[in-house]
């Protein structure tokens, strides 16, 4: 028996699809960099100290005067002792003029010379506070002026750069479908 049949074909649908990947690009350039520190004016006046130190009363007392002050008191001294000398001198005058009254001037006279008394001690030590310190403090004036920064730096824009993605498609095969008659024996 023979029997018709139907017979078909499908051919698929066929695609090529071709991709360039987007390309994305950034720079950043650097800062333009313009910075300025003027320098800072300073200026310093000074007065300055003074140191006064008077030790002639200390070397005078140690024995260390100087000529004018030696002089001055040995002139001094010496009219004094010739005051006193002529004093005494004059006072035992009257006494031996007197010797008549029945007294022993000479005696008396002798005994006085003999019993003089003499000073000592240690004389070249200053007396405390026979240095005389003076000081007048000085002074600092410090003026310092300072000036701004000047700072005119720049930042700069990043460049971008973008190529977007492309995708190209193309039919490689279209689809069809074919049917046949087919005669079948069974």
């Amino acid at each position: 028996m023979k029997i018709t049949t139907l017979d078909y074909t499908i051919t698929n649908a066929k695609i090529s699809m071709n991709t360039s990947s987007g390309k994305l690009s950034i720079q950043q350039p650097g800062a333009s960099v313009d910075i300025r520190q003027p320098k800072a004016e300073m200026s310093i006046q000074t007065t300055p100290g003074r140191l006064h130190i008077d030790q002639s009363q200390a070397f005078a007392e140690a024995g260390r005067k100087d000529v004018f002050q030696l002089t001055r008191e040995n002139a001094a001294t010496a009219r004094q002792k010739a005051l006193e000398g002529t004093g005494r001198r004059a006072m035992e005058g009257r006494e031996l003029a007197d010797i008549h009254k029945g007294t022993n001037a000479i005696q008396q006279q002798a005994q006085r010379a003999s019993m003089r008394n003499f000073e000592t001690g240690i004389a070249w030590i200053p007396s405390y506070g026979s240095v005389k310190i003076d000081y007048q403090v000085g002074d600092v004036a410090i003026n310092v002026q300072t000036h701004q920064v000047e700072n005119n730096t720049k930042a700069n824009k990043p460049i971008i750069h973008y190529q977007p993605s492309d995708v190209s498609i193309q039919m490689n095969q279209y689809p069809s479908v074919r049917f046949q008659a087919v005669n079948k024996t069974i």
